[in-house]
């Protein structure tokens, strides 16, 4: 029981790092970016995006490294739910409002491409090198696209200004902190989650797709919460899109390569259809330019919720 209890504030500990790391690194990255007079579009697409999915990069490497794959796989495939469920749920009950316009939709479509990937890798019950190498490339030059359109001045975007000093002095200390914190928190929360699923007898693949998923999310999750307070949905929905297109061109990409390739458990086939159908959802509503009200975050939180009740087969004692 001794170990159990190390295992669970290894966990904690994680948790801590990881939202920590994930706020120092964004907010550091985004005084340097504005300091050097990167376009804000640019900005926020990539730092707020790619800075917010670290901690999904962290636990992935880091699962592989360990022969842990179910944990990396499972990480992102919860992550983006809980990202379009949970994350712009929680913004649409504070009543954000996204910006809608071409650039959301723009990136509605990578979401779609992204996740078409993801599930020809699911059922094929493997992430190839060479399907990692695709993927790597056709991001790298999505974010070129996404650069082009913004200094061709044929997108705007509004970016959530930072607490922190504008200086470079204190910016990149930052950035380098937390960078450190994520990837700490990245090895306290594998070790931590695979010695308690080896305890319980629970799999790698729900350790993964539950508390590693939710627990990654939770910088996006941060952001959120903020830029609902704010009303400011644009940064909501800019950030979650990002992040969800990162967390598998970039991160599942970058992990088979890490790795030689991913072998993707027949189990995942389940959660890659959640992913369909919730992106789907989402996705859906801002091709057509809807937005979502209160009643509807109220229920995709709802949702989220039963999704993680029925992973963590709370209910299999109550049937």
């Amino acid at each position: 029981m001794d170990g159990t209890i190390v295992d669970v504030l290894f966990v904690l500990s994680g948790f801590i790092l990881l939202m920590g790391g994930g706020e120092a690194l964004v907010q550091g990255a985004t005084r340097i970016s504005q300091n050097l007079s990167i376009s804000p579009l640019v900005v926020g697409f990539t730092v707020v995006a790619v800075g917010t999915s670290l901690p999904e990069l962290a636990v992935a490497i880091e699962a592989v490294g360990n022969d842990a794959p179910d944990i990396a796989i499972g990480g992102v495939l919860g992550s983006n739910v809980a990202n379009v469920m949970l994350v712009l749920g929680t913004a649409a009950f504070l009543g954000a409002r996204s910006e809608g316009g071409e650039g959301v939709k723009r990136d509605s479509v990578a979401v779609i491409a992204a996740t078409a990937f993801m599930a020809v890798f699911v059922f094929g019950g493997e992430v190839p090198l060479s399907g990692g190498v695709v993927m790597l490339s056709c991001l790298i030059a999505y974010y070129y696209y996404t650069y082009s359109k913004a200094i061709a001045g044929d997108d705007e975007y509004e970016f959530e200004d930072s607490w922190l000093p504008g200086n470079m002095s204190v910016a990149i200390p930052a950035c380098i902190i937390g960078g450190v914190m994520i990837w700490l928190g990245a090895i306290l929360l594998v070790d931590g989650s695979t010695n308690i699923a080896e305890t319980f007898g629970v799999s790698e693949a729900v350790i993964g797709l539950t508390i590693v998923a939710l627990g990654t999310s939770l910088p996006e999750l941060a952001v959120t919460v903020v830029a609902g307070l704010r009303g400011q949905g644009g940064v909501a929905v800019g950030n979650v899109l990002g992040s969800n297109v990162m967390n598998i061109m970039g991160i599942i990409s970058i992990a088979s390569i890490f790795g030689g390739g991913i072998v993707v458990d027949g189990e995942f086939t389940r959660d890659i259809l959640v992913v369909i159908a919730t992106s789907g959802f989402v996705v859906t509503a801002f091709l057509r330019g809807k937005d979502f009200s209160r009643p509807v975050g109220s229920l995709m939180i709802l949702t989220y919720v039963s999704y993680m009740t029925y992973l963590s087969g709370i209910l299999d004692g109550l049937v």
